[in-house]
This record gives C-alpha cells, sequence and structure tokens, in this order.
C-alpha cells in the first residue's frame, strides 16, 4: 500500500532516470517522498521548483506542481511561487553547484528573508552534469577533473552557511542515514520558515572516481566513516543531525500584516 502511494508521486512516463548507476540522487528523491507521504501533504499543495543540473532533473520525475528554471535561480523562482501560493507547500531541489556559486546570492537572501521555503542541497561536492568541474562545497585537497593537483581553495560549510544567513532550521544527512534523512525532511517540511537540508549524496563516476572511491559502495562507505551525528564525539568528522530549530517571525506573514495594516489605514 505504501509503494503504491509512493509511486503515485511519480511521473512514469519519465522514467528511467538520467542518473548514473550508484548516483545518491534517487535515494534523496525517495527519502523526500516518504516525509511527504508521512506527512500526508496533498499532491495538489506542494510545488518543487529546480534549477539546473543532475539533481535539478528531480522535478521532471515527481508529479507535483514542478517547475525546471534558469540555472541558479530556483530560490527566486519558488519565491514568486510562495508568495502568489503561501498555502503550498514550495520546496527547492538543487546542487551545491546550483544553490552555493551561481545562486549563492539568492541562497542566503532566503536564508535572511525566511519565507516558508524548504531548500534542500544535493550535496555531491562536485559540478556532476558538466564534467566534475571543483565546486564550492568540493573539500581541500580532493581531487577533480578541473584540480588533478587537489583544491587548493577552502570550500562552504553549507550548514554554518545558512546558519550565518539566518535560516530558522537547519539540518544536514547523507544518503547513506535513509531514516535519518526522511525524519530531517519530515521536520524541515513542517517548519514555518526558511528550512535548509544539506544532504551529502554520492557521486561515484566523477568526485568517487577521482578520489579512491570507484563504486557507489565505496561512497557511501566514505559517508558511513566520515560522519558522526552531532551529539558523537568525533573529531575531524562532517557533522549531521540537526543544528538549528528555532520559531522565529516567517516573511509572508510580516508582509500580510504589515499590508492588511495599510490598506486598513486607508
Amino acid at each position: 500500500m505504501r509503494t503504491q502511494r509512493l509511486l503515485s508521486y511519480l511521473r512514469p512516463g519519465r522514467w528511467p532516470s538520467v542518473w548514473c548507476p550508484g548516483c545518491g540522487n534517487g535515494i534523496v528523491l525517495k527519502t523526500f517522498l516518504e516525509a511527504v507521504d508521512r506527512l500526508s501533504i496533498p499532491k495538489e499543495k506542494i510545488a518543487v521548483v529546480s534549477g539546473i543540473g543532475c539533481s535539478s532533473r528531480v522535478t521532471g520525475y515527481m508529479d507535483f506542481n514542478t517547475l525546471h528554471t534558469l540555472h541558479g535561480r530556483a530560490v527566486a523562482f519558488a519565491t514568486g511561487v510562495k508568495l502568489a501560493k503561501p498555502d503550498f507547500e514550495v520546496v527547492v531541489m538543487g546542487g551545491d553547484g546550483d544553490l552555493l556559486a551561481i545562486g549563492g546570492n539568492h541562497f542566503i537572501h532566503a536564508c535572511k528573508r525566511n519565507l516558508d521555503l524548504t531548500i534542500v542541497i544535493f550535496n555531491n561536492m562536485i559540478y556532476a552534469m558538466t564534467g566534475g568541474q571543483v565546486s564550492p562545497t568540493t573539500p581541500s585537497f580532493f581531487q577533480t577533473p578541473t584540480t588533478p593537483r587537489g583544491n587548493f581553495e577552502r570550500s562552504f560549510d553549507a550548514v554554518s552557511l545558512a546558519l550565518a544567513a539566518g535560516a530558522t532550521f537547519v539540518a544536514r544527512s547523507t544518503v547513506y542515514h535513509y531514516d535519518h534523512l526522511v525524519q530531517v525532511l519530515e521536520r524541515a517540511l513542517k517548519h514555518k520558515g526558511t528550512s535548509v537540508v544539506d544532504v551529502l549524496t554520492g557521486c561515484p563516476t566523477y568526485f568517487g572516481r577521482y578520489n579512491n572511491m570507484p563504486t557507489p559502495s565505496s561512497v557511501m562507505e566514505f559517508f558511513k566513516t566520515h560522519t558522526c551525528f552531532i551529539e558523537e564525539e568525533g573529531e575531524g568528522k562532517i557533522k549531521i543531525g540537526i543544528f538549528k530549530e528555532s520559531e522565529e517571525p516567517e516573511f509572508y506573514s510580516l508582509y500580510k500584516e504589515i499590508t492588511s495594516k495599510e490598506g486598513a489605514m486607508e
């Protein structure tokens, strides 16, 4: 029964996907559908917006109100959708390059604004679709086709960036931690305000192959051994969990309150 419900959220005519075998994007998609199903959100009340990239193709596979937009502009489009349809659950899905590089300014201002959006970052730490270029989240000294001697730059920590910019729900999980990721996405969707979920997902084709992780299972092993929950001791490991969850004034509610008062004054 549950499987049938999850399948009802998909567009069967669009399958199979363009994703490589072993890509973690399918896991992110399924965990999102699980979270939607647990919350019993009506399909017609969900809008999912994406930009350009491997992960951004996700909107074509889901049978919701979906928008596949310009590179880096998914958050801007989603802002317009939310203001026009405040009763919708509006979700942005995109890669680390799409959301934190060309779309970085939109991302930080969405966090500052605290509009009720859920932003899911498919963080495979590389530009996968266009040949494996170094991205804003490629770890220091990891190799890519464009950094054969290793990435000399420091990488963005998406969680720290979201916290500094003012997002009111900030979390991180991985495709290895399936149940945890479902729970985090469920909490993010329920939260009123800007929610950011940084999802570490694998790209064995480029990120893995260039960094001694040539198989999907070796990428999963990397996520298993190099992460720990925030309440655990783990020096040098990537922390996962919920870093912030606070109730603060939400943008549309403030906007509606202010404009209604102005209307009353007239």
